[in-house]
């Protein structure tokens, strides 16, 4: 580790700890991309610990698929260093803006359309180095898949918000680019192309994306070119209509990054993770038309103007899932939550990690839930 890391984290743990001995707060950031995310990231008017500065890639050899970087290295960077080797990051992690980071991009546990096919995000994590609430530096993990002894604290930090720790560096599986991509379009209405994807869903078709949206369905194939093309040509007899490649990448990316016209406006934006044959969602007062649906038909997107919490979630967990306020202002976030209310026991179980890792509540209080 270079004498300027050594000198960030050991600064890093000094404020951590005069924070925890003070009883104030901080507020882990990187590039800010995501600070939409959540319960709001200003609970407890905490003192910022921008971690941007503490960047670059550590190690990275390509033959074994593993790349270990620090928490503020652009998540832009880090890809273009992959995609050199032809390789990425398979989960395909959105970015929200030019200042994305790879630590923000862990604890935000975003994943993109690919999510269905390679997994998400936390599959992806072999190990961190993390500074906890009373700035010890502790590492879990290593850089092999087959390294786990105990309980998989990498993975628990994925989608944390950062309010277990501050990840400091983190090692990431990589997987080879696709050899080769083609896209198919088609005319259904959002029951027809459910039932087509639970269907295809048992095909040894190699789809690595799906997205519903106005009444047309895009479906992504991506392998082995032989593969690909076998797949895309046994589903053009069902009415699908070949999609330039240009035009295809485009699509995928405005999903990905939510630049797509359906995410445009400020309207409340949620998130439902449901079994994919759940049927057509209806929301009173929600058009029906206001949907888009990924990952095979188990994320789907609402948007709607008016306070439609409590029947969305309510939707969502007769469906057996559940539904996150994706995008909302600061009154709609607190007044309704940015994430599904936990139960009693499980409740009991965040509060026993956040004490466990950050026992004194320095790190971004309210930001996952408000209990802590």
């Amino acid at each position: 580790m270079s004498g300027h890391g050594a000198s960030s984290l050991a600064h890093w743990a000094e404020r951590i700890r005069a924070a925890a001995a003070g009883r104030s707060h901080l507020r882990l950031r990187g590039g800010g991309s995501k600070d939409f995310y959540g319960c709001g990231p200003d609970a407890g008017n905490p003192d910022t610990l921008g971690t941007r500065d503490y960047a670059g890639i550590v190690a990275y050899e390509p033959t074994e698929l593993v790349v270990t970087a620090r928490c503020g290295t652009p998540l832009a960077e880090l890809e273009a260093v992959l995609a050199e080797q032809g390789q990425s990051l398979a989960f395909e992690p959105p970015h929200f803006g030019s200042e994305a980071t790879v630590g923000g991009c862990v604890a935000a546990g975003l994943s993109g359309p690919r999510r269905a096919q390679a997994g998400a995000l936390r599959d992806f994590v072999l190990g961190v180095k993390m500074l906890d609430g009373n700035g010890d530096l502790l590492t879990f993990g290593g850089q092999v898949m087959k390294n786990v002894a105990g309980y998989d604290v990498p993975r628990l930090l994925a989608g944390s918000l950062g309010t277990l720790g501050l990840i400091a560096e983190v090692s990431l599986k990589v997987l080879p680019l696709p050899v080769a991509e083609h896209t198919l379009r088609f005319e259904l209405a959002q029951q027809e192309a459910l039932d087509l994807l639970n269907r295809w869903g048992g095909r040894p078709l190699p789809i690595s994306a799906s997205a519903w949206r106005g009444d047309a369905l895009h479906v992504r194939f991506s392998g082995a070119a032989a593969a690909v093309g076998a797949a895309a040509n046994s589903l053009v007899g069902l009415g699908g209509q070949p999609v330039a490649a240009a035009e295809a990448s485009a699509f995928w990316h405005s999903l990905r990054e939510q630049t797509h016209a359906f995410f445009a406006g400020d309207a409340p934006l949620w998130r439902l993770a449901v079994p994919s044959t759940t049927p057509v969602l209806a929301v009173d007062g929600m058009r029906s038309d206001a949907q888009l649906v990924e990952w095979g038909g188990a994320q789907r997107w609402l948007r709607g103007e008016g306070d439609h919490a409590a029947a969305i979630r309510a939707l969502a967990t007769e469906a057996g899932g559940h539904a996150t306020l994706f995008r909302g202002d600061a009154a709609t976030r607190a007044s309704s939550g940015a994430f599904q209310p936990l139960s009693a026991p499980l409740l009991r179980l965040h509060r026993n990690l956040k004490a466990a890792f950050d026992p004194r509540g320095v790190f971004n209080p309210g930001r996952l839930y408000p209990e802590f």
